[in-house]
């Protein structure tokens, strides 16, 4: 018999330029953007993110805290998740990308931009989990 393997499955994992890694971790921040108090329109567009992206929606949950206030919440992926906060009395919003395998979060970037009609964004990306 032999013994468990205790790496990775390799599907888990997500390869860019020859490199192996856990997942790529992108952040959004978006300035003047419009939106941003519509929770149904927001989860409307994470949906449409994780279509584009390439991703397997398992679960989403949204809270709105207060008419025309703030929404928080995460899509939660088979290959991780997409969060979002929002301050719509500031016109801003922060969304995470954190997926592995074959999706492709980077591909959400332009669809938050234009559904939220955002005047500026902020994007960084990070190879998480390197050393694996």
């Amino acid at each position: 018999m032999n013994p468990p393997s205790t790496k990775l499955s390799p599907d888990a994992l997500m390869t860019r330029d020859g490199a192996s890694f856990a997942g790529l971790h992108v952040t959004v921040d978006l300035y003047e953007a419009i939106e941003l108090d519509n929770i149904s329109f927001i989860e409307k567009v994470m949906r449409e993110c994780v279509v584009e992206c390439g991703a397997t929606l398992l679960h989403i949950h949204l809270n709105h805290f207060t008419p025309n206030d703030g929404v928080t919440g995460v899509a939660v992926l088979a290959e991780s998740h997409i969060s979002v906060h929002t301050w719509p009395e500031r016109s801003f919003a922060a969304f995470d990308l954190f997926m592995c395998g074959d999706a492709q979060p980077e591909k959400a970037i332009a669809i938050l931009e234009a559904r939220f009609s955002a005047k500026r964004t902020t994007v960084n990306v990070f190879r998480r989990g390197l050393d694996l």
